[in-house]
């Protein structure tokens, strides 16, 4: 045996630093099984997000005031793009250096990709979100002189007229031409033209235009200075229900009486119109909790009644150009996420996103948890039997070395084993151990 008694590293120790060091393992192993699924689910959605709207008077631009103002409440940031309309919109979307996340675009928009689902393979849709009405507005003055009569009754009489039908990008040139195909009207014998909205409001005040089509939600500025200007008319479309059997992606909707100004009685009847059903769309990289923020501030921006739908209409999961989007279906199915009902948005989102690889990484240290509890009694009870190797020694060597010797290294264990700190449950063990010391000093002692 060694001149030196040996030592034991941590005899002393507390109780609570071996479960801590013995538990150590399996934390670290905890910690980086969560950071890993952290990274893998990416739960914290980015605070920036870009959705193209349209002309800065129209429709979509005011909506998409409200959805940037909805979506800050949580902190995210929404950088609205102008642009032309629904499809210089889609151009964008399907443009990977764009930088457009989502973008309104409008049901039948997409003449050169229809039922084109390789095109579309990027993008999902959020859902319909409201009607956007045909408004064909036309001087009262133009029906008089070019059709001898007091209103403009069907399409197929535009034929000999000016009319605009939007400029390039927007939705409206290709609608307006597939309508105007329907009626047969010859390209020669109307002249149509492509301006942005304002200039072509205001060539038909100035009298330059006879007519104008604008496909747009009421909100529109725009729409709603024209249905209250004096000698400018609404088309009724009296055909809307034949239109909607030709052109599936519209619906025959009814402006009612009195609806724009119920003291003026404006309109003056029940105006029938078609509609597009304008849609959000949004590319599938688009983060999930982004995709759930915007289908719950639709909710909030489009479910109130207005001129063509009740309250609740919408927004709908009907769409039947794209795809929807997985959290789209599911708030469509079951509302507005239980957590987000009581906790705070970015705590309910890191809920949500991570407690099924949370109940993963809980499946996987359970049966390594059960390892600890041996592990530690083993660490506690080896404090106390490691002594019993040099207690032997000791005793073996009676006889053989000088005893004065032999009792200096019974003290230094002794003394060592006087520090050793065990729980209550493990102190029979080291009394033991402290009188087998005693047993061997009498041996000594007595030799």
């Amino acid at each position: 045996m060694s001149d030196k008694p040996c030592t034991e590293d941590g005899a002393s120790a507390p109780a609570w630093r071996v479960f801590a060091v013995t538990a150590l393992p399996f934390v670290l192993l905890a910690a980086a099984l969560l950071a890993l699924a952290y990274v893998w689910l990416n739960p914290t959605p980015p605070k920036r997000v870009v959705l193209a709207t349209g002309v800065e008077q129209g429709a979509y631009s005011e909506f998409g005031k409200r959805y940037a103002a909805a979506l800050a409440q949580h902190g995210i940031r929404v950088e609205l793009r102008h642009t032309q309309g629904a499809a210089e919109n889609l151009t964008l979307l399907r443009d990977p250096g764009s930088g457009i996340d989502l973008a309104f675009v409008q049901g039948g928009a997409d003449v050169e990709h229809r039922n084109d689902e390789a095109t579309d393979a990027g993008l999902a849709s959020l859902g319909s979100m409201f009607y956007e009405p045909v408004w064909l507005f036309y001087r009262a003055e133009s029906a008089q002189n070019l059709l001898q009569a007091s209103r403009l009754e069907r399409l197929a009489q535009l034929a000999g007229w000016r009319v605009n039908i939007g400029a390039p990008g927007s939705g409206v040139p290709n609608l307006a031409r597939r309508l105007l195909d329907a009626n047969r009207i010859d390209a020669g014998t109307i002249t149509l033209t492509q301006q942005p909205q304002t200039p072509a409001v205001a060539d038909l005040l100035a009298g330059r235009l006879d007519a104008i089509v604008l496909a747009s939600a009421p909100e529109s500025l725009m729409v709603q200075m024209l249905l209250q200007t004096p000698g400018v008319l609404l088309f009724d479309f009296a055909q809307a229900d034949a239109y909607t059997r030709r052109f599936g992606f519209l619906s025959a909707v009814t402006l009612p009486r009195g609806v724009v100004d119920l003291a003026g009685d404006l309109p003056a009847a029940d105006v029938h119109m078609v509609a597009p059903t304008a849609t959000l769309v949004a590319r599938e990289g688009l983060h999930p909790a982004l995709a759930q923020l915007f289908v719950q501030a639709a909710q909030q921006v489009h479910g109130e009644p207005g001129w063509f739908q009740r309250k609740g209409d919408f927004p709908n999961a009907r769409d039947g150009e794209r795809e929807l989007a997985g959290e789209a279906q599911r708030f469509y199915r079951n509302g507005v996420p239980w957590l987000q009902r009581y906790l705070p948005f970015w705590l309910a989102n890191v809920i949500d996103r991570m407690w099924l690889a949370l109940l993963s990484i809980v499946a996987v240290l359970i049966p390594l948890a059960r390892v600890v509890p041996p592990l530690i009694e083993l660490r506690i009870r080896s404090r106390v039997f490691r002594w019993y190797g040099q207690l032997r020694e000791i005793e073996a060597a009676i006889g053989a070395r000088t005893a004065a010797k032999l009792l200096a290294e019974l003290d230094e264990i002794e003394t060592r084993v006087a520090q050793i700190q065990v729980p209550l449950s493990y102190t029979d063990e080291l009394y033991a151990l402290k009188s087998h010391i005693q047993f061997v000093r009498r041996r000594l002692q007595a030799a």
